[in-house]
């Protein structure tokens, strides 16, 4: 099995803790850069919600068009082209030597594209903030952010990336997570994609089950457990998918969490069905 290494930052930061940084950032080294990525699927974009109130600070990044590439055959939310992913960082901020901390409304899936992104891309010092703004306890801001632009020049292959050939032999080699909910692993309901169902072999691993009550991860320790009924710790490698690519980050970064590094299928079931000769199974088996 993927460990993650000792020399990685820990994924995610506390409310409490991102506030003592910002308000006394350690000895030589500056605040971190804050990216907000607020972002519902479906809704409004999350630029008015931003301009409505955010941490003090930080920039806005908007999921759809700076953290995912146009709809089409590789889903409905593929790999922003390295080109346009760069400059939206830099343009917020981003150094290659930042620490950045990313955040979103609360539900953790668009803060956790956002670290896996710059993660994949080659930075190092990226945390989410758990329990995203719903957690803050400070004030907010209504000012938009300028920053003085960053640096940072993506370099992929920083996290492990699979496409539909490599996760349909994950399935049946190693460990293929469905982040979805299990009804639509079980191809009950689909309301969004073409076909329902998952992909042969998979196990479901609905996202909710990363979480508690309040939208914060669980300790290490139980999310370590619950992985470990799924069989993470059984096999050499483990990857994750979902519906566009989104919501697997944050089993990807629930699994980092846990000590697990996993690899994100980032087409996900959207890319997958866009094939008909690909296989889908139903029903809630591992099939």
């Amino acid at each position: 099995m993927n460990r993650s290494t000792s020399t990685d930052s820990h994924p995610l930061v506390s409310a409490e803790e991102l506030a003592a940084e910002l308000a006394a950032p350690a000895a030589g080294r500056a605040a971190p850069v804050l990216l907000d990525v607020r972002y519902e699927m479906g809704g409004p974009p999350g630029r008015p919600a931003y301009e409505a109130g955010h941490i003090p600070g930080a920039v806005y990044v908007d999921l759809d068009t700076e953290l995912a590439g146009p709809p089409g055959d590789g889903g409905r939310h593929p790999l922003p082209d390295l080109g346009v992913f760069g400059a939206a960082m830099r343009a917020a901020g981003v150094s290659s030597g930042s620490r950045v901390v990313v955040y979103d409304g609360g539900q953790g899936w668009a803060s956790a594209r956002a670290w896996w992104l710059l993660r994949w891309a080659g930075h190092r010092e990226v945390r989410v903030l758990d329990g995203g703004l719903a957690a803050w306890r400070g004030a907010l801001s209504t000012a938009v952010v300028e920053p003085v632009p960053g640096d940072f020049a993506p370099v992929p292959g920083g996290m492990p990336l699979l496409d539909a050939d490599g996760a349909a032999a994950l399935a049946r080699d190693g460990l293929l997570l469905d982040a979805r909910a299990g009804e639509r692993y079980r191809g009950e309901v689909e309301p969004i994609d073409a076909v329902a169902g998952h992909i042969p072999g998979a196990v479901s691993a609905p996202t909710a089950g990363n979480v508690a009550e309040d939208g914060r991860f669980l300790a290490p320790e139980a999310l370590a457990a619950r992985f470990k009924e799924l069989g993470v710790w059984d096999v050499p490698q483990v990857g994750v998918y979902c519906g566009s690519g989104v919501s697997a980050a944050h089993e990807v970064l629930a699994l980092e969490a846990a000590g697990v590094r996993a690899a994100l299928y980032a087409g996900s079931w959207s890319e997958w069905t866009r094939d008909p000769s690909r296989p889908v199974a139903t029903g809630p088996d591992r099939g």
